[in-house]
């Protein structure tokens, strides 16, 4: 039987300073498991332990947009945007969706021109190269986009910050539909609208829907868009799209952000995971293949196999390539460029192993520093964000990777903590005149900046960020949910903690100790990973394994380990169908020593 112990002791199973060199805590408080509820409802203590009241709980449990979606006219400019959006449609204009280039802003574009082909306009995309035009939208762009035509531009994922661009497109009377979910300053640029819950200027009820990827807000968007065409009798003679439909769309987008998944966004990705089931879209349907997936996609997989294919476009390729493979009903084109996502996310991986050993050597001259930055002129800006990513996981604080140019000047990509809100920071710094430009979310940030101003940077930030920063890190504890035998990790007991999913960011996947346990067999495979067959006091062995960790104390305690010595093992666990088999293992985070 699975047990949840009390959070009235210091520290779950007395574990202090684990192998990692961390505390162990139980989430959550014994108390929310009483009035009648069995210690063994796995759902309910996962629900309540991720901040469910115990009146919600049915909603929560199986989350649908009737449940959760706002009215779409709560934002500001939502309703100014929608109609402007039906004008296009009425009078047949020429529209281009200017969209990011990363899987976000592939999303939103592909579920607007999808939308809007359903509703009779065959809207253009336009996606900026990295490496030529850099993030956002530039005037010259604009520019051209109404010079080739179009009289409406909607930017999705980027534009909250474009004050330049969006002047310049305003002076050559182009209307600009900014839709984003970035960090906002409190002057906004010069758009026919701006929707983006994140604007400073939305009252509490609007900005609690801030955590909302801009394939989101995209798809509100969309509801707003029918909803007014329904009011002009626009669909007298004409069908009503399902917007329904495209939620494979916001799911995709909405993890591989790595937004928070919670509230709309749970029930955006619980949806649409049912909607890509059903494979009606055929770029998806050829990208899942080229993923080497042979069953419905789940959560997990959005992030760590749809999305960075395609990412890679945008990063190492050809920018434009996910939205055309989201919005193609053709399968020979869609097999193509899957193809070539695939093997342009192979290349991704290569370059970034190499920037990582780069970046990781000049770490030294970063401690103490309340975000470690670390630049070069050799790096490829297209992975600078996933090595940022990495380095953050292993310094367990902030971290920026910036591509330093030939001229000078650096593009950099941040992320971010739990409870250090790097986006707003970076707009500060902008705001100082020591970024050229940049912005973001709490998580993750984007930068341009002269190379002569970095270590500016990294003074400004220690004195914004440094008190936010150790806070952060002082309440930084390894959080489990739940305690079995080696016996009890089974098959049916991960489906059963799945039932409380999807997990990601803001809605954290539920962390199983196994235990007590010894080792039968421990080795390396791979790159540095500590393979591990284990067997507990029951009798009954399962297989673990801890990533990347052969270098770090965990490993080498795990590797060196007596077979006497017993050991609590700390991780994510999942069912292992390779072969055809189910059988059930653990991802190791963390492990101590059992008495």
């Amino acid at each position: 039987m699975a047990t949840q112990i009390s959070n009235n002791s210091p520290a779950a199973l007395g574990v202090s300073e684990s192998l990692s060199g961390q505390p162990w805590q139980w989430r959550g408080n014994q108390a929310d498991y009483r009035d009648g509820l069995q210690p063994d409802d796995l759902m309910t203590q996962l629900l309540l332990t991720r901040g469910v009241d115990r009146h919600d709980l049915a909603r929560h449990k199986s989350p649908t947009l009737r449940d959760f979606m706002p009215d779409p006219s709560l934002f500001q400019d939502m309703d100014k945007a929608a109609a402007r959006l039906a004008d296009a449609v009425e009078a047949q204009e020429q529209v281009t969706i200017f969209g990011d280039y990363d899987v976000d802003g592939a999303t939103s574009a592909a579920l607007l021109i999808r939308l809007l082909g359903a509703l009779g306009l065959e809207a253009g995309s336009y996606i900026p190269d990295r490496l030529m035009e850099g993030y956002g939208p530039s005037g010259e762009a604009l520019v051209k986009l109404k010079q080739a035509g179009s009289s409406l531009v909607v930017t999705v994922d980027c534009g909250a910050m474009a004050f330049e661009a969006l002047d310049m497109a305003a002076k050559a009377e182009l209307d600009v539909v900014v839709v984003d979910h970035h960090k906002c300053a409190a002057e906004l640029p010069r758009a026919f609208a701006m929707v983006n819950p994140n604007r400073q200027d939305e009252n509490d009820e609007a900005a609690s829907f801030g955590h909302l990827a801009a394939v989101g807000v995209a798809f509100l968007l969309g509801a707003a868009l029918i909803r007014e065409l329904r009011g002009r009798d626009y669909f007298a003679e004409r069908e009503v799209p399902d917007l329904m439909q495209l939620l494979d769309l916001v799911a995709l987008g909405t993890v591989a952000d790595v937004a928070q998944l919670h509230g709309l966004n749970r029930a955006f990705v619980t949806q649409g995971l049912k909607i890509m089931a059903r494979r009606r879209n055929t770029g998806l349907e050829s990208l899942i293949q080229a993923s080497r997936l042979t069953r419905d996609p789940v959560c997990s997989d959005l992030g760590f196999a749809l999305g960075p294919r395609i990412n890679a476009g945008g990063r190492v390729g050809q920018s434009d390539l996910g939205v055309n493979l989201l919005t193609t009903s053709d399968r020979i084109k869609a097999d193509d460029i899957a193809r070539q996502l695939d093997q342009l996310n192979e290349e991704r991986r290569a370059i970034e192993v190499s920037v990582q050993e780069m970046a990781e050597e000049k770490l030294a001259a970063e401690e103490g520093r309340a975000v470690a930055i670390v630049s070069a002129k050799s790096w490829h800006p297209g992975v600078i964000g996933i090595v940022a990513g990495r380095l953050k996981e292993r310094l367990g604080r902030p971290a920026i990777v910036i591509a330093v140019d030939d001229d000078g000047i650096g593009k950099g990509s941040g992320r971010s903590i739990s409870g250090v809100d790097l986006g707003a920071a970076i707009i500060a710094a902008r705001e100082a005149g020591i970024v050229q430009a940049g912005g973001g979310h709490a998580m993750a940030a984007g930068i341009t900046i002269a190379e002569d101003q970095i270590d500016n940077l990294r003074n400004f930030l220690d004195e914004q960020l440094q008190q936010r920063v150790e806070t952060a890190r002082r309440g930084r504890a390894l959080l489990l949910d739940v305690v079995v035998s080696a016996g009890g990790l089974t098959p049916d007991f991960v489906t059963t903690l799945e039932g409380a999913g999807p997990y990601g960011v803001g809605w954290p996947g539920p962390r199983v100790v196994i235990g007590p346990v010894r080792m039968i067999k421990v080795d390396i495979v791979g790159t540095n990973h500590v393979r591990m067959i284990v067997s507990g006091d029951d009798g009954k062995s399962i297989k673990a394994i801890a990533f990347r960790s052969a270098d770090t104390n965990l490993g080498q305690s795990l590797l060196s380990a007596r077979r006497d010595t017993k050991f609590w093992l700390a991780g994510r666990a999942k069912i292992d169908d390779w072969g055809g088999r189910n059988t059930a293992e653990l991802i190791v985070d963390d492990a101590a020593l059992a008495s």
